[in-house]
């Protein structure tokens, strides 16, 4: 072998360590100000106000942190685009996958991102499986009971109700029903239920067809609190709004909350955004450290009686 060769092949394993060296330098300056985590945040809509406080809560606890960065994708309430856009996050090489699904329809999307080593972070609605680093919500059950069993004690055991479900392929949605109709025992009889897919207008719209069902309606329990504000709207144009109670699920300050401080509902229940604990837990994880599988949030009660002073926990 000549001594040009030999410098050739010397030069090259030169160059190559070189790259190799630098890769390692990147990865170990990942986190920071100039080289910050990319987290990928896939939620399934915006057309709902709790949806786009949620993303309002993750940007604004990610700029308390100069070391990631978050990119944004709307789904749209459609599978297809959410899987689309959880497959472009994984392409473009995200640190961090937090996603909050249309519904379990995005089990498998979820587990072939955590099989390809991306950490996942699931809010709000579950997937099947464990194939996830986490999860976070509220109980939803809990809450749906907790309102169940209100409704049941301020009818003082009966009266004429309806329901207006969320998404029923969606976890929160079984839950909260579930839960509502176990704290809410056998002596009220749910004249109307629909599902109004958590959207106000067809709240308004079901609503609409219960009243011309329905001469008597005590109560209306909406699954969020545009549906319960939707129902509301429909039985003030109907001349029956001061003769029925609305209660309804999220409690954000400006929606659910001030319904209530105007007297439009009777009660709301707080569901957790889950910004701040989804940005908290992403740094847990991408600095290295455990954490548990699922977390779960507590819930509040406001009512005219006590949401001057913030609301009362739910034990």
């Amino acid at each position: 072998m000549s001594f040009r060769f030999s410098r050739r092949i010397l030069l090259v394993l030169l160059l190559l360590c070189s790259l190799a060296c630098d890769k390692d330098e990147d990865k170990g300056t990942r986190g920071t100000k100039d080289n910050p985590w990319v987290i990928g945040m896939s939620q399934c809509n915006l057309g709902e106000p709790w949806r786009e406080q949620m993303n309002k809560d993750i940007e604004a606890a990610a700029k308390k942190h100069d070391k990631i960065k978050v990119v944004f994708k709307d789904a749209q309430n459609d599978n297809d685009t959410q899987r689309t856009h959880v497959e472009e996050f994984i392409t473009q090489g995200v640190d961090l996958l937090i996603i909050s699904p249309k519904d379990t329809g995005l089990t498998k999307t979820v587990a072939e991102a955590f099989d390809k080593k991306v950490p996942v972070i699931v809010l709000d609605r579950a997937v099947d499986g464990d194939k996830f680093t986490v999860f976070i919500g509220g109980d939803n059950k809990v809450i749906g009971r907790a309102a169940g069993d209100w409704v049941k004690k301020t009818l003082g055991g009966k009266g004429k109700i309806v329901e207006l479900r969320g998404l029923m392929t969606s976890t929160p949605a079984q839950d909260r029903h579930n839960g509502f109709r176990e704290g809410l025992g056998d002596g009220i009889e749910v004249v109307f239920d629909a599902e109004m897919d958590w959207l106000e207008g067809k709240a308004r719209s079901e609503m609409e067809s219960a009243l011309t069902r329905n001469k008597e309606i005590d109560l209306v329990y909406a699954h969020n609190d545009p549906g319960a504000h939707g129902a509301y709207l429909a039985a003030k144009a109907a001349g029956r709004a001061k003769e029925i109670k609305f209660v309804g699920i999220d409690a954000l300050p400006h929606e659910g909350v001030r319904y209530v401080e105007q007297g439009i509902l009777a009660a709301t229940f707080t569901y957790p955004t889950l910004g701040p604990e989804a940005i908290d837990t992403a740094l847990e994880i991408l600095e290295g450290k455990k954490v548990p599988k699922k977390k779960t949030l507590g819930t509040r009660i406001f009512t005219k009686d006590n949401v001057a002073k913030g609301g009362e926990d739910v034990k």
